[in-house]
């Protein structure tokens, strides 16, 4: 039931973002490379092999550099949220991001790099990967949307899908 919940809330943020963005269409040059900074909502999951999965809410940072139309390097610091035995104290990791332009003012995404989660005061690490779209909604500010697989361990995973607002400077 959450995540039909939040599956509607994030298309129709994305749905009235695009509606915006489609009469604002003021595009603007932009040189390489280019920085910029994010902040998202993040619904976290912990769904271990055995028992039941936690889910809880965050907020997550992003910041990065791109370097042309096609790739970019990110970092993400995430934290807050917990569940029952389950409280995340906070994510940092680095990526190399993919992105496919689809339209002027959109861009899909591909993630992969390397995470540390700490839940519980309890630390690992690994390689995370995921996807996203984008979408611009003034010269420099878009509404976006992911989902990640920060880890990936024998015993448990540790999913994020997220939505939020990034600006270009």
């Amino acid at each position: 039931m959450k995540m039909t919940v939040l599956s509607l809330t994030s298309a129709a943020l994305l749905v009235g973002a695009g509606t915006f963005a489609a009469s604002a269409q003021a595009q603007q040059s932009f040189q390489y490379p280019q920085g910029y900074v994010g902040g998202d909502a993040m619904f976290w999951s912990l769904n271990p092999d055995r028992g039941s999965s936690r889910d809880a809410v965050g907020l997550r940072l992003r910041g990065g550099a791109q370097f042309n139309d096609y790739f970019a390097v990110e970092g993400h610091l995430g934290t807050g949220g917990s569940d029952g035995e389950a409280e995340l104290d906070y994510i940092a990791g680095a990526y190399a991001k993919g992105i496919v332009p689809v339209a002027p003012n959109i861009r899909l995404y591909g993630l992969a790099g390397f995470t540390e989660v700490d839940i519980n005061s309890d630390r690992e690490s690994g390689f995370s990967y995921g996807a996203g779209a984008e979408m611009d909604i003034a010269p420099n500010v878009s509404v976006g949307a992911d989902y990640m697989r920060y880890l990936d361990k024998s015993a448990y995973d540790f999913d994020v899908a997220s939505i939020g607002l990034s600006y270009r400077f």
